[in-house]
């Protein structure tokens, strides 16, 4: 097989120092203890100790290293066509609602970089959503209306600085980028000076909730706290059922390198082609890293580094890339009416807490969830959109294609899991680099085969609901198509909501 160019790693990671935070060894007792640690964890303690509350920020592995530090960081509101789509299915005030968060979230994080003087590459781009055929023309002037109505800065547009024409185009000014870590590094860094405590490698088994709140880790230690803030991407401490309410995705990112009188200067992004998105980074010396996404797929799905290797072969056809340096992937998860969900962890909730659904678009709206969850904890106003994202909505007519679509796709991958024949006879023809489900001594195992010819074995039920994983090739991962978790070739977590690895297996 071919090597793939470039280093498998996100270049936000790879351009920021690891974290060393200590793992918590004693209970404590918090005002609010904050689970996991991204975008919307770290956001919301650092809004929090603000607001003067003791906080705990818990993490599993490293803070701001799982799916925030594999986004394409934009900050906008633009994101594809949510206007038409918010307007059709719960009205024109859906819309504006919606907007308005999301701009003030952009407008936050500007005010937050100021303040604290951040050095996180942020900078103002115009967003567009274009098409290139005609076909498309039709939804991109619909939506840049729409959005007009909504309050934004939008105006439909026939060319941009891409290089290649366009056929239509809504384009947003006033939008922005910036290095992710970056900021919530500092964030974090600051969070620690104004009292707050961070621990990392602690993972958090279980919440529970009476007059006052208990967090049990896995190493037996507790956080007892007023208020708990499950941000973990994926609710893991699901009593709401918003399980079924979330639809996990995976999609690829490549970059490389190009001259700075090669940058569009924009965010793009099209729904054409399995979509691809674009945006740069400064890197200095005259240079820019071009940031491509696209070539969606489900978890547990087969034939990853074909993706992989279209997405490069798109990336070296549109742009005058001096090499691919970069390339990983991100994952979300989309609610199913497709507005994200901030607030009440169940229905009964007085003192827990969630925020997830992002559809993609993490970063303004991780920013305008911790926001909103800091209101609604410290009992200050909260924001007009309060109600809009609340996980007690029912949004029924928006909600149940996807929700039926997505309930009948679990329910299948469960039962066909189990009964679908491998591609390889036995452990002997699974190749270097590869791996697959196989039935050995009567149970269904992950065998994964490394690149010195190792074999790693391990139970091919995933922890979470028991749905059976699928082999990620172009990450070498264990990954489930029912609910989203990750496991390495060892059976380890790497992405929730699954808490516990898989076991191990002897395929000898």
């Amino acid at each position: 097989m071919t090597v793939m160019p470039g280093r498998a790693e996100s270049y936000w990671m790879a351009s920021t120092e690891a974290t060393g935070y200590p793992a918590l060894s004693e209970d404590i007792q918090v005002d609010v203890a904050v689970v996991g640690a991204g975008v919307v964890g770290v956001s919301t303690a650092w809004e929090l100790a603000k607001a003067g509350r003791s906080v705990a920020l818990l993490e599993a592995d490293r803070i701001v290293a799982n799916t925030t530090g594999y986004t394409t960081a934009k900050l906008t509101s633009l994101h594809t066509l949510i206007y038409s789509r918010l307007t059709a299915d719960l009205g024109s005030e859906a819309a504006r609602l919606y907007a308005s968060s999301q701009q003030d979230a952009i407008e936050h994080v500007r005010d937050v970089v100021g303040q604290l003087g951040i050095d996180c590459d942020l900078e103002t781009r115009p967003a567009y959503t274009y098409v290139t055929s005609e076909d498309g023309v039709d939804a991109v002037r619909a939506e840049a209306e729409l959005a007009l109505d909504a309050g934004l800065p939008a105006q439909f547009v026939t060319a941009s600085t891409l290089p290649f024409p366009i056929a239509g185009a809504v384009r947003v000014d006033g939008q922005a980028q910036f290095h992710p870590r970056k900021y919530l590094l500092r964030l974090a860094a600051d969070l620690v000076a104004s009292g707050g405590q961070i621990f990392e490698r602690t993972r958090v088994m279980g919440v529970e909730e009476r007059d006052t709140c208990r967090v049990t880790t896995e190493t037996g230690h507790t956080v007892t706290a007023r208020d708990v803030v499950v941000a973990t991407h994926y609710p893991v401490f699901d009593r709401g059922l918003l399980v079924t309410r979330l639809i996990p995705q995976r999609e690829l990112v490549v970059a490389g390198v190009i001259a700075e009188s090669d940058d569009p200067a924009g965010m793009f992004i099209t729904q054409e082609d399995d979509t691809r998105s674009v945006r740069t980074a400064p890197l200095g010396g005259g240079r820019r890293l071009v940031i491509v996404t696209g070539e969606k797929f489900a978890l547990g799905s087969s034939g990853v580094t074909d993706r992989l290797w279209k997405l490069v072969g798109w990336t070296r056809r549109t742009f005058d890339v001096e090499d691919i340096t970069y390339h990983w992937a991100a994952q979300d998860n989309t609610s199913t009416d497709g507005v994200p969900f901030v607030g009440p962890l169940h229905l009964g909730a007085a003192h827990t807490w969630v925020a997830g659904g992002f559809g993609g678009w993490g970063m303004s709206n991780g920013v305008m969830a911790s926001r909103l969850l800091t209101a609604l904890i410290t009992g200050v106003t909260p924001p007009p959109w309060a109600e809009f994202y609340t996980p007690k909505r029912v949004h029924l007519l928006a909600e149940a294609p996807a929700f039926v679509k997505n309930s009948a796709y679990v329910a299948k991958e469960f039962v066909a899991g189990r009964f679908r024949p491998s591609h390889v006879d036995g452990v002997d023809d699974v190749a270097p680099g590869q791996g697959a489900v196989l039935r050995v001594h009567g149970q269904r195992c992950a065998v994964y085969r490394d690149d010195d010819g190792k074999v790693h074995a391990v139970s091919a039920t995933c922890t979470h609901l028991g749905c059976t994983v699928g082999f990620n090739d172009a990450e070498r991962t264990w990954d489930c198509p029912c609910h989203g978790s990750r496991f390495d070739v060892d059976g380890n977590v790497l992405h929730g909501p699954a808490g516990s690895s898989l076991e191990s297996r002897d395929v000898s």
